[in-house]
């Protein structure tokens, strides 16, 4: 027993002596591995810093910043594991990092996506840090885009993280991709209403707007002959094409037509009305039948008879009656057949 303790003493001392043997060069190869950390990050921040004013290299820099950024951390990482492993070689790393990246692939397949999604992205530029878009059910300001997922603020004040390779194999609606955008809004009149005349009206009443642009003008059409009014729609174009921009721009247009067709020319904004017509009546004082067409032949020759409740009534008694004497008649006929 005490042989055994022993031993196992002598292993534990050998391993602290082996410990302390390798302390000078751990702290070596930290202090190492920490400079080159700083060397990388410095590097990003100055490719960065060199492609910040250009517009077409912004997405460029950063992508060069961050692949110089890891290049530069794996360098340190080897030059710091063969100051504590002397023997460690440069093909055994790469063997070692061969056979281990199969594994992290698999793994990681995922993250590894969205990393190469991220940089097609920033090479591309579909969209870029501060343009608006629409992605799903979410809609924002583009705050960050990362190697691995895409930072937008929505306008009532939450972060969305978006995986990288979501956003690249989905449709994404940029809505700042251009300096003018359009904005339309449908008003409807009465059917009763001169249908010209609204529209010089709707023109006068989207001109007064200083959010609307000149040029492009805008216009408005008719668009659809619908249930209860005319639908008339307003299109017009603002610049920047922003949310706020947008929301502003549409508060007075939309005021502005209220107030130019209803208050000022009384042109009339129908509330959605349904007509209910009841063709089956039973009594004569309900109108002339002939004058209702909808769902009745013109000829008035052809307009069925109205029914009474009673003789509906008296039908199916009849009819009761009939089935119930051949009930009987058949009940009888077997009786004495047995």
């Amino acid at each position: 027993m005490n042989a055994e303790i022993s031993a196992a003493w002598d292993k534990v001392q050998a391993m602290i002596n082996g410990f302390i043997t390798l302390l000078p060069n751990i702290v070596l190869a930290i202090i190492v591995f920490a400079i080159f950390f700083f060397v990388a990050r410095t590097i990003k921040q100055v490719v960065r810093r060199l492609t910040r004013n250009r517009r077409h290299a912004r997405n460029l820099g950063m992508v060069l910043g961050r692949l110089a950024q890891g290049a530069t951390i794996l360098v340190g990482l080897f030059i710091s594991l063969t100051i504590v492993i002397p023997t460690l070689r440069a093909g055994d790393l790469v063997q070692l990092l061969g056979i281990s990246g199969v594994a992290i692939g698999f793994a990681f397949r995922d993250i590894l996506q969205n990393f190469l999604a991220g940089i097609l992205i920033l090479l591309t530029e579909p969209f870029q840090i501060g343009d608006q878009i629409v992605f799903k059910n979410f809609e924002g300001t583009v705050e960050n885009i990362e190697t691995r997922a895409t930072t937008i603020r929505t306008y009532d004040g939450r972060r969305i993280v978006i995986p990288n390779s979501e956003l690249f194999t989905n449709s994404v609606q940029v809505n700042t991709a251009f300096d003018h955008r359009r904005i339309e809004y449908d008003v409807g009149i009465g059917y009763g209403d001169d249908i010209d005349r609204a529209k010089e009206l709707m023109l006068e009443a989207i001109h007064g707007v200083d959010e609307v642009l000149k040029d492009p003008a805008p216009d408005v059409l008719v668009m659809e002959l619908a249930e209860s009014s005319v639908n008339i729609r307003a299109r017009w174009w603002i610049n920047p094409p922003r949310h706020a921009d947008n929301l502003s721009s549409r508060d007075k247009v939309i005021s502005a037509i209220v107030q130019k067709l209803y208050v000022e020319n009384g042109i009339d904004l129908p509330y959605p009305t349904r007509q209910i017509l009841f063709h089956d009546q039973t009594e004569e004082t309900d109108g002339d039948r002939t004058r209702q067409r909808e769902g009745w032949p013109a000829s008035k020759s052809e307009v069925p008879k109205p029914r009474r409740i009673s003789d509906a009534l008296g039908k199916l008694a009849q009819m009761n009656s009939h089935h119930g004497s051949q009930a009987l008649d058949n009940t009888s006929s077997t009786n004495n057949n047995r």
